[in-house]
């Protein structure tokens, strides 16, 4: 019973995530195009209700990740995050009263199939909530490192798939140190209360994170395909989510000729996340609300 509560909760924030996608972008769709990206969008989104049950999914999915993070080692709590991709696609499929397609189950299947496999050879045990911050340091100087790295090489190079693949790979390190900052912060909170919360420095940290992994995470977007920012960003969060609870919580998974069938499930789900996101380039989307034309 130890791993199902935060099983259960990383599999409803993934979910809420997923559903906020759907409803936030099916709301954007309604905007007419002359409203531009500024003020006028954001008010224009606050009328739809749409958009507005896209924010308090957003928020439950935080609710959920919380509790996961709480309850389980961020080493099996982040990577069951990979199926927002896949939840998201047959999400939008049934939003627009479409039934997925058997090859999109299909894809969906090898990425569960895989981290099935994956989490379960590795078996990742430990809920340590407390880090020194002296074991802090190095890994948040490497991370800052990482992502400044990334982050220029990308903005240095012109719209495409290297632009947005690094973008998204600096994006994924910055969600990664969200939640591992995220889980000592819970602790506190329950533990200590709200003054413990508001005084530690890891909660500012984590927010701090948060809202350098949203800017980041709308330049990669913009800066190119889908197919080379989604597998970084999906698969990025969840290499350095796993590296985080193993090196910094002290996480154990098992080892040994255990490796073999980890490696063929991470095989499975690289496969299948990078089948899905060609999938997500060809399926078709609603066409936004062109200029003078009445919006739902």
């Amino acid at each position: 019973m130890g791993l199902v509560l935060p099983v259960l909760f990383a599999l409803l924030a993934a979910a809420g995530n997923a559903s906020a996608t759907v409803l936030q972008r099916r709301a954007a769709l309604t905007v007419p195009r002359s409203t531009g990206h500024g003020p006028r969008l954001l008010l224009g989104l606050l009328h739809r209700p749409v958009w507005l049950a896209g924010v308090l999914a957003v928020v439950a999915a935080g609710v959920c990740q919380a509790l996961a993070l709480a309850t389980g080692p961020l080493s099996l709590v982040q990577p069951l995050f990979v199926l927002e991709l896949p939840l998201t696609l047959v999400l939008a499929a049934l939003a627009h009263r479409r039934r997925p397609s058997g090859v999109l189950l299909l894809k969906l299947t090898v990425v569960v199939a895989g981290l099935a496999v994956a989490l379960l050879c590795a078996a990742p045990a430990g809920n340590r909530t407390h880090v020194a911050i002296d074991r802090w340091l190095p890994v948040l100087a490497a991370c800052a490192a990482a992502v400044a790295v990334l982050a220029a090489a990308g903005t240095r190079r012109p719209p495409g798939g290297p632009r947005a693949a690094c973008l998204g790979t600096a994006t994924a390190v910055c969600f990664a140190l969200t939640a591992g900052l995220m889980k000592t912060s819970v602790h506190l909170l329950a533990e200590s209360g709200l003054g413990g919360f508001l005084t530690a420095w890891q909660t500012y940290a984590f927010g701090a994170c948060g809202l350098a992994a949203v800017l980041l995470l709308q330049h990669a977007l913009q800066g190119g395909p889908l197919v080379a920012s989604q597998p970084a960003l999906t698969l990025g969060d969840a290499t350095v989510s796993f590296l985080l609870g193993v090196l910094v919580y002290e996480e154990h998974v098992r080892a040994g000729w255990w490796l073999l069938p980890q490696l063929l499930g991470v095989a499975l789900i690289v496969a299948g996340v990078l089948a899905l996101v060609g999938e997500e380039d060809r399926a078709p989307d609603e066409a936004p609300v062109p200029d003078g034309a009445p919006s739902p």
